[in-house]
């Protein structure tokens, strides 16, 4: 997919806007990104958003179009052409993977992220303005209610919400988690104190790469071991602390964090940003980093969350329990799992097949 260098997304007042030389054409969508922030959307969040909405406004831009002109008809041309987009210096486009797509196009969970942005500034202008059309086709309804539809006194009777028919199928896959050498590789090369508690924290608290990074001093208790985690959608939880990564957090704290007027707990270690806090694009290259020195190439901080989840499940641990240690939303994406623990899945049925037998 070319791409229209004269439009870019930029940083402002705390948001995120289009800007660029054809931006006057696109301010409904700097207003749906600001309604975004107002409703209280992490910054990481309105700005993948912007992202998404860049990569359509150029397109139509390319095409010649403007928002009012988009129809059902030009978003199925859309959504062929992110099916059809390159990746620059990705393999392809006769190398495949093993589930036969091109490893040089955009994986379709990138692309129904990109719908599901355009999907949703059409909804805003919509609510807006009741006598536009909505463009984006509806599809079959959702099979599970959203918590809100089903808390109160008359939740069972809440219906089903319909669910958009401009997306791909995505692949089912089960999440990857590093094995016992692999895990012990990537930490030996770990030399600092700061990096060795946020491998910890993923590791054997399973936080996020984002959770790690938005933790503040004052959300660690050492003492009674303790985290009060930043999740997803300003959810907090508390978590358990691991005896050793609240060793490690202790001695970063005190032999090797730059002094900092910054209440964030992980700062930058040194060069002109010293002292101020870690950025997701300094974390991915310290993983980044890590990873080439201790070959282990699928080293990346989820799969250490995944790693923490996987022995959860092994252990037999309580499906909520899981839940609620991870910050997951829906117990469905906890249950997964469940899948990566073949022992605990294998001792179940043998002993079900016992106490089937006893009373045979």
């Amino acid at each position: 997919m070319e791409t229209d260098p004269d439009l870019r997304l930029e940083a402002s007042g705390g948001g995120w806007l289009i800007a660029g030389a054809g931006s006057a054409a696109f301010t409904t969508v700097n207003e749906y990104l600001g309604y975004l922030a107002d409703r209280n959307y992490s910054p990481a969040t309105v700005r993948a958003y912007g992202f998404d909405l860049l990569a359509f406004c150029r397109w139509l831009a390319l095409e010649g179009l403007g928002l009012g002109e988009v129809s059902t008809d030009v978003l199925l041309r859309y959504l062929t052409a992110c099916r059809h987009a390159t990746v620059p210096g990705r393999p392809g486009p006769n190398v495949l993977t093993l589930q036969g797509q091109r490893t040089d196009g955009y994986a379709p969970a990138t692309v129904n992220r990109r719908l599901a942005a355009v999907s949703g500034l059409f909804t805003f202008m919509v609510m807006r303005d009741p006598a536009l059309k909505n463009p984006v086709p509806r599809g079959a309804e959702t099979r599970w209610h959203g918590q809100d539809h089903r808390s109160g006194l008359l939740g069972h009777l809440a219906r089903s919400q319909p669910r958009s028919a401009l997306r791909l199928r995505e692949p089912r896959q089960l999440p990857r988690a590093l094995d016992h050498e692999e895990v012990v590789a990537l930490f030996q090369g770990l030399k600092s104190w700061r990096d060795r508690a946020m491998a910890g924290l993923m590791l054997y608290c399973g936080l996020r790469a984002g959770e790690v990074l938005a933790l503040r001093v004052g959300d660690v208790d050492i003492g009674v071991r303790w985290l009060l985690v930043h999740g997803k959608g300003s959810k907090e939880r508390r978590v358990p602390l691991d005896t050793d990564v609240a060793a490690t957090i202790q001695t970063y704290l005190l032999i090797e964090r730059p002094e900092s007027t910054s209440r964030m707990l992980f700062l930058v270690a040194k060069g002109k940003t010293r002292g101020q806090p870690l950025t997701p694009a300094g974390l991915r290259t310290i993983f980044r980093y890590h990873r080439e020195i201790s070959g282990v190439a699928e080293g990346h901080p989820h799969a250490l969350r995944h790693t923490f989840g996987s022995a959860l499940a092994e252990a037999g641990v309580d499906l909520a329990v899981m839940r609620e240690l991870l910050g997951h939303a829906h117990i469905n994406t906890t249950a997964r799992y469940i899948h990566l623990a073949p022992a605990h899945v294998k001792a179940e049925y043998d002993a079900a097949r016992r106490r089937q037998q006893s009373t045979g």
